[in-house]
């Protein structure tokens, strides 16, 4: 299902410039449809997530983005520009598969790959010592890379990605490989990031972290997209989520209950019952309860999540593939 052009709902305000403005992209490899019709609308400062699970066709879609491969139909907007490789140096990017020379040190390391952007070496190594310093490694500057551990190792080509002050920074599958803390601690540079005015573009197979940083989302699913735009609009898809507990397991207030309602019994305790609230809202639903004598006990209405919408959106197959990836990994 390739989405139609007015279905395109920029991450937050339209009045603000694009960052990446892709129409209709396309790419096939040897044959094989990778992606398939791709649109995406990103304002410029948002932090934006590229939400699927492995070979939906989100790396695909990163590296036509950044004009590293080009697109075989479809065109793109990036920062302004048509053709992205011109304005390589204003964009950051931190490719899935990491590699560092083992023998370079932390520093050098930044400074080589702030030089690949135009960045003066002795430039290079003084914001290298910089931002090892903000970010806790200033202790590990002059270390090789073989002597880092994975995590440390993989901030300093974090780091090596921003040196250059990019615009735009595109990560791919950011998240993976690293535990809880450098999550967390990636997490708030992302968000840091976006606070000085940079865009950020991160693809991920987990959904909570689109769902604690990004204002917008792309879903992702088969090398199409069949959702983009904020996340309040993906979670809206589905209705308030109701979860009720009743001193009576049965009566006639069961016909105000939805027929696709779960419900379970605790010991000790009432019966619980979690459903979608229904169309007639939660003073309907309230007022047959009660004149039903169902004994609420407890009541609490929920904003649906992001991986409810997700299912609504790219489907059970999209979902389940998305659960086996997570397999193994932090959320």
């Amino acid at each position: 299902m390739k989405m139609e052009l007015g279905q395109l709902q920029p991450a937050h305000n339209m009045a603000r410039p694009l960052a990446i403005d892709a129409r209709g992209l396309v790419k096939r490899f040897e044959g094989t449809l990778a992606v398939d019709g791709v649109d995406l609308a990103v304002p410029e400062g948002a932090i934006y997530g590229i939400l699927g699970p492995n070979g939906a066709g989100k790396t695909t879609t990163l590296r036509m983005l950044i004009g590293i491969i080009d697109p075989d139909t479809g065109t793109r907007r990036v920062l302004g520009h048509d053709r992205p490789q011109e304005i390589a140096r204003q964009i950051g990017y931190l490719p899935e598969e990491r590699g560092l020379y083992p023998s370079m040190k932390a520093v050098e390391a930044i400074a080589f790959m702030g030089a690949l952007r135009g960045v003066p070496l002795a430039q290079g190594r003084r914001r290298g010592r910089e931002l090892l310093e903000r970010h806790g490694l200033g202790h590990a500057a002059d270390r090789q890379i073989r002597q880092l551990s994975k995590g440390m190792a993989q901030t300093v080509q974090l780091l090596g990605t921003l040196v250059h002050r990019p615009r735009l920074v595109v990560f791919d599958e950011p998240f993976s490989g690293l535990d809880a803390l450098n999550q967390g601690k990636l997490e708030e540079l992302i968000r840091n990031l976006a606070a000085e005015g940079t865009t950020v573009i991160f693809s991920t197979h987990v959904i909570a972290h689109a769902e604690r940083l990004c204002e917008g989302i792309a879903i992702i699913a088969g090398g199409q997209v069949p959702f983009a735009g904020s996340v309040d609009v993906a979670r809206d898809r589905i209705a308030p989520q109701v979860r009720l507990e009743t001193r009576a397991a049965d009566g006639p207030w069961r016909s105000a209950l939805p027929a696709d309602a779960r419900s379970a019994t605790k010991a000790g305790a009432g019966t619980f019952w979690h459903f979608s609230l229904p169309d007639g809202g939660i003073e309907q639903l309230l007022r047959r309860l009660i004149e039903g004598e169902a004994g609420i006990l407890s009541l609490s209405i929920e904003r649906a999540g992001l991986h409810d919408a997700f299912v609504a959106i790219a489907g059970e197959a999209a979902a389940r593939a998305l659960g086996r990836t997570n397999d193994g990994e932090d959320a």
